[in-house]
């Protein structure tokens, strides 16, 4: 079986976990979670970069920094992960979903407007497949309307977005706030794991407090403060050396990572450029694309689930992505009303293609072939 992930190993994570075993400090901000954070932020430009346990994590932050409350409203896409809903959820907020995109799964920015009112308090655009959304567009309505934007980056490290002032700017570092994944089946992993970006400075000294389970600790071992306490909200973010002594190795390896990953993006679109069957991923011009995923766009859900069961017969695995938020069992009684046609389109067509470092060219020959001849009946 021709896996849909798998997780590439460098070779240096476990040398990195034994070091960090043997330095005789395992809990969190230690040497390793310091390195990591400097990494992010001197090749990034992000703000503040603390790493968390989780993608979840800096999402709860987030909305904890941004002081959401009960009442307050909250954009988001309906398709993404339930994560990004969730995080507002448990501070109480109600949840207003955006629809997709027609083109893309990204959240469609012309319809942001219309969605504002006077209780809206953030607009958390997702970088889906690790492609930017518009985020002049984002930024300029958060402005107007007074609004925090938190960029659910959890897909797109190293992408870039290009504004209209021409600068290109990593995705993560143009909104207030920014969240990344480590999970396994991203394209730089720690198992789990995950980061904060703070780039609006007067949200740093809190999430520094926030991470540290609502105490001035940090505060103190840097000798700013003779004591510390209990003096806000806050839980335990952080994650231990272990996790990103693991991610340190994968961060040495990025650029070798990215440049494989990219080759096998361009290998399938290459292959299978010629189906007219099928819809293929867009970058629009104002973004990069990191690679995260390859997918295709299938004619209806059935032709999907005909593909889905024609590879895995033939011992690969594909699969879908989100079912709609908005839809959701949970949402469902709470949703508004309003159709997301986009979104629904995504949930019932969209199929991603294994996409990881190790995938060899018999196994990307063997994938696009297959589709190939299914589309061929």
């Amino acid at each position: 079986m021709i896996p849909f992930n798998k997780p590439y190993l460098t070779g240096k994570e476990t040398h990195y976990i034994y070091d960090a075993v043997n330095a005789g400090k395992l809990s969190g901000n230690g040497k390793y979670t310091q390195r990591c954070q400097e990494f992010f932020k001197e090749r990034y430009g992000f703000g503040k970069c603390l790493m968390t346990t989780s993608c979840t994590d800096a999402l709860e932050m987030a909305a904890i920094l941004i002081n959401i409350e009960p009442g307050d409203e909250v954009i988001m896409p309906s398709f993404t992960f339930v994560s990004t809903a969730n995080a507002f959820v448990l501070r109480g907020a109600k949840i207003v979903f955006a629809d997709s995109r027609a083109d893309h799964p990204g959240i469609d920015e012309s319809s942001l407007e219309s969605l504002i009112t006077a209780k809206t308090k953030a607009i958390v655009p997702v970088h889906y497949a690790g492609v930017a959304c518009d985020m002049d567009k984002i930024m300029d309505l958060a402005e107007k309307h007074n609004l925090f934007v938190i960029e659910d980056a959890a897909q797109a490290i190293d992408s870039y977005y290009t504004g209209k002032d021409g600068v290109r700017r990593a995705l993560g570092s143009i909104g207030h706030l920014a969240a990344f994944s480590f999970h396994e089946t991203k394209n730089i992993i720690s198992g789990e794991g995950g980061m904060l970006a703070i780039n609006d400075e007067q949200f740093e000294k809190r999430a520094e407090i926030i991470w540290e389970k609502g105490t001035n600790r940090s505060a103190f071992f840097r000798g700013e403060t003779d004591k510390y306490g209990w003096v806000d909200v806050g839980s335990s973010f952080l994650p231990s050396e272990l996790i990103t002594a693991f991610l340190w190795a994968q961060l040495e390896n990025l650029d070798n990572i990215q440049v494989k990953r990219k080759d096998i993006w361009h290998a399938y679109s290459d292959k299978l450029k010629n189906l007219s069957n099928i819809s293929f991923p867009i970058v629009p011009d104002f973004s990069t694309n990191n690679a995260h995923m390859f997918y295709l766009v299938c004619e209806n859900i059935d032709d999907r689930t005909n593909l889905i069961k024609y590879l895995r017969d033939n011992e690969i695995l594909s699969v879908f992505h989100y079912l709609s938020l908005h839809k959701s069992p949970f949402f469902v009684e709470k949703h508004d009303g309003r159709e997301l046609k986009n979104s629904d389109n995504f949930t019932d067509r969209l199929l991603r293609l294994p996409m990881f470092y190790e995938l060899t060219d018999s196994d990307l020959d063997k994938i696009t072939s297959l589709i190939q001849k299914f589309y061929s009946f």
